[in-house]
């Protein structure tokens, strides 16, 4: 109310001043009209919202999460067959006041974006998501209060009111987490979990994976995207593999990758494509093949390993992070935080549900039924023969798909 009346008493003001001019009194009226306008549409969402205390505002939160039980990031609203990981957060997003309960049903109300669409079973420790909320006290405390423990809000930063988080988004960096026995030669090593991979093998994945760095044609690593499609053309960063380490009795490695953007399937065809070359199930020409005209076989590694480790903002960045009025989308403060969250809830569940389910064991005896020399009519052939079906099925869990 100071405000309007201060408004008010600037805009008398400049009549008095202006001695009546007619074209500084249209300005004043014009200046008027739109503080009232302003008024107007603040007081409508007041009544809308029922909460005048906490003001609405852009924000975006930093999230981690297992995927494991959950058909990925997005919500279906309408669908409760399938539970994903946005129905939890809306679900407390409501309970705990951030948002009216009719923008849970629809979510443009709120202005909801996630960066990145994570799918079935995959994990994130970085995910960011940008949204309008009521800034309420503790308001990251109130909003896990109604999380289940593996899901968890991390940090939560203020945004320019026109941010988006999947448009805005520069790059996003993947790990994928695997026993070192899918390295494995598939004619001279152990096929269990007794091997341990060697230097030479090491230094073989990594100029594999390196292989992908730039700009490529990924339409065999994905599906209903031919060659001539212009958005089947990525740009890769970096990638490569980790030095390997034990736990729980099993050697495993981690590959990362950073890219700008990735399709469905991508990233885990990638790895499958350089596991078969390694394996020695196919030559490695077929890598630079795969990226031309011709349809070429690519197996699909398993979703579980997969695990979206950051997203990257840097033209943001540059753009508002010091601005005064904005922060950085960084998240030096919760890298602790990140690191505990990913050793209680996410590798565990990765280790433990590979000794238990074996689906990169299961997988690799898969390789043997791909037909890395095939040519497109020749796969159209194998497709319709129901023998040769993809034994994982197309249930469309891939979780690379931004």
């Amino acid at each position: 109310m100071a405000e309007e009346l201060r408004i008010t008493a600037n805009c008398q003001a400049k009549r008095l001043k202006s001695g009546g001019s007619q074209e500084e009194e249209e300005n004043v009226k014009q200046e008027e009209n739109g503080h009232e306008a302003k008024r107007f549409k603040a007081s409508q969402e007041e009544r809308e919202d029922g909460n005048k205390k906490y003001p609405k505002r852009k924000i975006v939160l930093l999230m981690a999460y297992s995927g494991k039980g959950y058909h990925g990031m997005q919500r279906n609203v309408g669908n409760s067959q399938f539970k994903t990981i946005e129905d939890d957060l809306v679900s407390a997003l409501i309970r705990s006041g951030c948002i009216p309960e009719d923008h849970g049903e629809d979510m443009k109300k709120m202005s909801f974006q996630r960066c990145a669409r994570t799918d079935k079973g995959v994990s994130a420790a970085g995910q960011i998501v940008s949204l309008k909320v009521r800034l309420i006290e503790d308001i990251v405390q109130k909003i896990n209060d109604h999380l289940p423990s593996h899901i968890r809000i991390l940090g939560l930063k203020r945004v320019t009111g026109g941010f988006n988080s999947k448009n805005k988004c520069d790059a996003r960096t993947y790990s994928y987490m695997l026993p070192t026995f899918a390295f494995a030669h598939k004619d001279r090593d152990p096929q269990d979990e007794t091997y341990c991979l060697s230097p030479e093998t090491l230094e073989v994945v990594s100029r594999l994976l390196a292989c992908y760095k730039g700009t490529h044609n990924f339409h065999n690593f994905t599906s209903q995207k031919g060659p001539k499609d212009p958005s089947a053309k990525r740009y890769i960063m970096e990638m490569y593999c980790e030095e390997p380490f034990v736990r729980e009795g099993m050697e495993l490695a981690v590959i990362k990758v950073k890219g700008q953007s990735f399709m469905m399937h991508q990233i885990r065809k990638m790895i499958g494509l350089v596991i078969a070359v390694v394996k020695g199930y196919a030559s490695e020409s077929i890598m630079e093949r795969s990226w031309g005209e011709e349809k070429v076989d690519v197996p699909k590694a398993p979703g579980l390993g997969l695990v979206l480790e950051r997203v990257h903002f840097e033209k943001y960045n540059r753009r508002f992070g010091n601005d005064g009025l904005h922060e950085a989308l960084e998240w030096t403060d919760e890298e602790k935080e990140i690191a505990a969250f990913k050793e209680q809830y996410i590798y565990p569940t990765i280790v433990n549900t590979e000794k238990e389910e074996k689906s990169m064991m299961n997988w690799l005896e898969t390789l043997s039924n791909h037909d890395f020399n095939s040519t497109a009519s020749r796969m159209q052939a194998d497709n319709q023969d129901p023998k040769n079906n993809d034994p994982e099925g197309s249930d469309g869990c891939g979780g690379d798909s931004d």
